[in-house]
Order: C-alpha cells, then structure tokens, then sequence
C-alpha cells in the first residue's frame, strides 16, 4: 500500500454511521500491509418516530448519541495512546432538517417513510417536465426524493436545508456544507456539471441558496466547535472531514474490485443496485427503467436502482416478535432454503411495503394478488423475500449492463445482506454470475479509507483504495447453482 502513514502519528480515524435502524460510531485503523481494521466503541438505535402527526426523527437524541460516540472513541484512542485525526460522517439519503439563519433546528426532520410527498408529486411535475428532470439530474423517481419532500413544506422563508449527515457536520463545527454524493439524491443537481441544477429552483418556489455550498469527499468540512470538543473530550483542532455521505457512496468506494467489468449490491435496509460509471446514462430508456445517477467518491457516477431491501424480512420478524414468535435469523434462513424452488415471488419494490406495518399479512396479499398462495408460515415467507429480492437483483443487473452499454463477470455483495448465505446463492443462480459476498462494514470502510486518504495514510485512485479491503476481513465467493467457496478476491 502507498502512502506515508508515519506522517499521521498514531492517527486514527472517527466514522460516524448512521442507518435507518441502528448507528455506531467506529474507529477505523490503517496500517501498512495489513489493510483496514475497525473497531465499534458505541451502538445506539434509530427508527422512526410519530411526531406531530408526521413520521420523523428523533434528531434530537441521534445527535446526543454522536457525542457520546465520539467521547467513547476519545477515551478508548486515548488508553492505546492514539489521536483522532479526524471524524466522517454517513447516512441515509434524501432527508433533511431545515435551520434558521442562528443555527437553530426548527422540528424533527421528517423521514422519507412519511407519506407527505406523495401529494407533492404531480404539482412538481406540473411545473418541470419529468424527463427535462432526468434529463439534467439523472435521478431516479422516488416519490420521497427530496424535491417532492420540499414541495410539500408549508414555509422555508429564512431556513436553509441541510442533510441529514451535512446537519450533523453542522452541529459539530458550526460550518454549514452539503456533501456531494448526497446533493445528487435531491433532485436539483446536475449530474455532468457535479454543480447544483439551479434552474429547477425558481420554478418550485426555491431560493438558490435553500442549500450551503457543495463540498466533495476528502475535504475538510471544518474542525470541532469549542463547546463540541469539550462534550467529546476531543482537541478542537479535530477535523470533521467530508466522506462519501450517502451511505451507499461510502459502500460502493470499498467494493474489493480490482478491476472494472463489476457490479455491485449494497445490501441491507434497502438494496442498491447497479454499476460503477465513469459518465451518467441520461437517456429515456434509463428513464423509463427507473434507474438513477448518483455521485460517487471521486466523481464517479453511480448508476443503480433503488431497490427493496432486507426491510421487509426485518419487519416480519418485528411482527413474528410481537406475536411471541422470536426465532433465530440463521434458524428461520436455514428453514428457508430447505425448502424447494420455484414459489411465490413478489415485487420488493412496491410502495405497499415502505411504510411499517403487518409486513408478513401485507407480502401474502401482494402474492394473492398475482394468483399465488403462500402459507402463513415463517420459513416460506421468509424464502419468499430472498427469491423476490434475488429475482429483482437479476432484473435490475440484466437492464443496467443493457443501458449502460457494459457487461459485468462478478457480482459484489457488501453490507448486512453479505452475511446472508442464502440470499447469495440465490443472486448467483438468478443472475449466472459469481458472487462476491463481502466486506460486511463496507460503509464504514469506505468513511475511513476517504479520511485516511485525506491524511496520507491511504493510496490515491479509487481502485488502489477499495484494492486494501481484502486484508480487512475474509470473503467469500458464491458459484451458480454450486456451494459457497473462500475467497479473497475475485
């Protein structure tokens, strides 16, 4: 590996990452030809919350729980004689919180689960013609993207929006940035000029300011607020450095590819699906398929589509748990694969499944509804979620290699659903090709491995950096219609 870590001193690096259920804080370690090693000093829960009327989040004790992450990490670098050299911050996309011009949060940000901007949709379109969108944003239709979630507030008069990452970055050091990878879910980013869509502003009744200056991964978004140091028992002079803030960029920079001809799934609450470009598809074809242009770490497009995800096996068991039904996730797997091929499938990407509710009732209804019949049993739901999640993944990969005019050999699996066994044989018989399963923490990798490039600690290119991640922990490799092989790289 290049790069001079002695430069850094003992350093290490603080990543913050938040998903739509849990968070950690984690410290991450780079060294010479051992890769990347991470440590989790402190776990806190995330969910949506009722508010209001709304469905939001609890930002409010999200941020209590960063500071404690944060001071946890302070004293376990501390008694290893180690400095904190910098922090990164990840989360999911397309949420903000709005901020009066002092800096004060004026409510809870509402998620994107909440039903709100679904009411939004057609007066947006009414005035920026879908495919013009496209055309220039490249962003796949979401009803809860964020330019429907604007449309539907009543007053932004004075308020700036930040993301929800970018929120957190604020609070910490007092400089309002938004964070590239994530500006691009919003829909109002150019996704060839990497610079906001501002034309796109007027037309909804937004101000051109409504969102601070872009920043890109691996600059310094600012160093830590006096008030903020002491509550973490950090220096002040500690950096908060810009990540790829989506999570999923995060991810996607630490997929252990050595070369290009790759897909990716980024698996877990939602599955994200597709490939590594170097330029956006903006055609309609890509419209009409519903894929999506998103940024990357270092410019790359990431060119996916949003998928279902394992949301909705978590919330089966969410409801089996409250029926006193609480079996072991590689017990209710393993009863899952035993079961023979060829059952009810489902649409993992219907709306019907976003919102939280009787998860097991609502996908037996969605297989009624195309004539199938599946048993209110456990084990057949559950294989029922991993055919219809494999079968999408298929559908996805095939229509991205066609618009994208690329062919890929591998398929990497990184994120929770890794770990999943069944779910990646059933991917590697779905789509003909390889799997790849692994690493798991690869969003926090990729936050560490940004900061730590950053730093000097970390090679250069893209590829050089995600190159280190096999030292990081063991992969494993999944044949076609065969049995799971190691594998360190592909």
């Amino acid at each position: 590996m290049s790069g001079d870590v002695s430069t850094v001193g003992g350093a290490v690096f603080a990543a913050v990452d938040i998903g739509a259920s849990s968070g950690r804080v984690i410290l991450g370690r780079v060294a010479p030809g051992a890769g990347v090693s991470l440590e989790t000093v402190h776990r806190f829960p995330n969910g949506v919350v009722e508010i209001d009327g709304g469905l939001r989040w609890d930002f409010d004790s999200l941020f209590a729980e960063v500071l404690a992450g944060l001071k946890a990490a302070a004293t376990v670098a501390a008694v290893q004689g180690e400095r904190i050299a910098s922090i990164g911050i990840d989360t999911w996309a397309v949420d903000y919180g709005l901020v009066t011009k002092a800096g004060r949060l004026v409510a809870q940000p509402f998620s994107y689960r909440d039903d709100r901007s679904r009411a939004a949709v057609a007066p947006v379109h009414a005035k920026l013609d879908p495919a013009r969108l496209y055309a220039t944003t490249g962003l796949q239709f979401l009803q809860f993207n964020t330019i429907y979630q604007l449309a539907a507030e009543q007053d932004l008069d004075g308020l700036q929006a930040l993301l929800i990452p970018d929120l957190i970055a604020f609070l910490l050091t007092g400089v309002r940035r938004t964070e590239a990878t994530n500006a691009s879910t919003t829909g109002l980013f150019d996704a060839v000029a990497g610079e906001w869509a501002t034309e796109f502003f007027a037309p909804l009744g937004l101000r051109k300011d409504l969102f601070p200056p872009l920043i890109q991964p691996g600059e310094t978004v600012g160093t830590l607020l006096p008030e903020i140091a002491a509550a973490a028992g950090l220096p002040q002079e500690t950096k908060v450095v810009a990540v790829g803030s989506h999570d999923t960029a995060s991810a996607v920079a630490a997929v252990p590819a050595n070369k290009e001809d790759f897909a990716y799934i980024s698996s877990g609450t939602w599955s994200l699906v597709g490939l590594e470009l170097t330029h956006p598809v903006l055609t309609e074809a890509s419209r009409e398929a519903n894929f999506t242009n998103e940024r990357g770490v270092d410019g790359t497009i990431r060119y996916l589509r949003n998928m279902g995800g394992l949301w909705l096996l978590s919330e089966c068991q969410r409801t089996w748990a409250g029926e006193g039904f609480r079996p072991e996730l590689t017990a209710l797997l393993e009863a899952a694969a035993a079961l023979p091929p060829g059952g009810p499938q489902v649409n993992p990407d219907d709306p019907y499944f976003i919102a939280p509710d009787n998860m097991p009732e609502r996908i037996r209804a969605a297989a009624r509804r195309t004539g199938e019949v599946l048993p209110d049993d456990p084990a057949a739901i559950t294989r029922c979620i991993m055919d219809s999640l494999a079968a999408g993944y298929a559908r996805t990969l095939t229509a991205a290699e066609r618009l994208a005019g690329r062919a890929v050999d591998v398929v990497h699996v990184v994120g929770g659903g890794s770990q999943n066994a069944l779910l990646c044989q059933l991917t590697a018989d779905a789509t003909g090709h390889p799997v790849i399963a692994g690493p798991v923490e690869a969003t926090a990798l990729g936050n560490v491995l940004v900061q730590a490039r950053a730093a000097g600690a970390a090679p250069g290119g893209l590829r050089q950096l995600s190159s280190i991640i096999g030292a990081a922990g063991s992969l494993r490799r999944y044949e076609p219609s065969d049995l799971p092989v190691n594998a360190s790289r592909n």
